[in-house]
């Protein structure tokens, strides 16, 4: 990877414990994400990586701990609140609207951005036509990004999987996040695929200026294009450092890295 500046930290998560019932999913996980890097969370299925990122864009509640984002301290997230902060989530099962084309599905990403009421909008009439010239510009330049001009008119579920996953991206990427969480983006995608969406994916990082929060199984991506790993098993967090440093952390080879994928 090029040399680039990581900067102070801007996502703090502390001592976060979740449980459903009795059954333990977060253990009292710290770690930190440093404005402008890509910062991988990984470990075996059921390691807790999904309900950490969960916890943090305020789908789940914590028991205990705290989150802190730009210096601004919560004890649970708010959906909402986390989106108009500049968090922006992708998730691991596709949540697009299949009958919708390419562009009216990012043009979703920027509903928060609308200033114009909805009856405004929908008679498309001064300032809200305006604004929406502003919005479409803004996912024209998404679609360029992403390469997917030729689809801009397609409806979604009519594109191949790999596609719809950079829709889904460009869907968040609306959003103008100032931290992206990504669950498996390359999940269910064939070598190509995987390529192209870590390019897109790095890109976003340098391009954008976007830090970038990966969950992700395929470890030569991981240690391709992650700056830090944090590693969960069994809910816990047994590992955290450079790729390297993880890499070569016994307790991470014998829980994770050992297994076959």
């Amino acid at each position: 990877m090029n040399q680039k500046k990581i900067g102070d930290v801007i996502l703090d998560v502390r001592n976060i414990s979740l449980s459903f019932g009795g059954v333990k999913a977060l253990t009292d996980i710290s770690f930190d994400v440093r404005e402008h890097e890509v910062r991988a969370i990984i470990g075996p299925n059921g390691a807790g990586k999904s309900s950490m990122l969960n916890c943090i864009n305020g789908v789940y509640t914590p028991q205990s701990g705290t989150i802190a984002f730009r210096g601004r301290t919560f004890d649970h997230m708010d959906s909402h609140e986390v989106a108009e902060m500049g968090i922006a989530r992708t998730f691991q099962n596709l949540a697009l609207f299949k009958g919708m084309s390419v562009l009216d599905n990012i043009m979703t990403g920027r509903n928060l951005r609308m200033k114009s009421n909805i009856l405004l909008q929908a008679l498309r009439i001064g300032p809200a036509e305006r604004e929406e010239v502003r919005h479409r510009e803004f996912v024209e330049h998404i679609i360029d990004f992403l390469e997917i001009q030729a689809y801009r008119k397609t409806p979604v579920g009519q594109l191949p999987y790999g596609l719809q996953k950079r829709v889904d991206l460009g869907r968040a990427l609306a959003l103008e996040p100032q931290v992206l969480l990504l669950d498996e983006p390359m999940a269910g995608m064939n070598v190509e695929e995987k390529q192209d969406m870590c390019r897109f994916v790095l890109d976003v990082n340098d391009e954008f200026g976007t830090t970038i929060v990966l969950i992700e199984h395929d470890m030569g991506v991981v240690m391709d294009i992650s700056d830090r790993v944090v590693v969960l098993d069994y809910g816990k967090k047994i590992g955290d450092g450079t790729p390297d440093e993880v890499r070569n952390n016994e307790e991470v080879i014998s829980a994770y890295l050992g297994t076959s994928h």
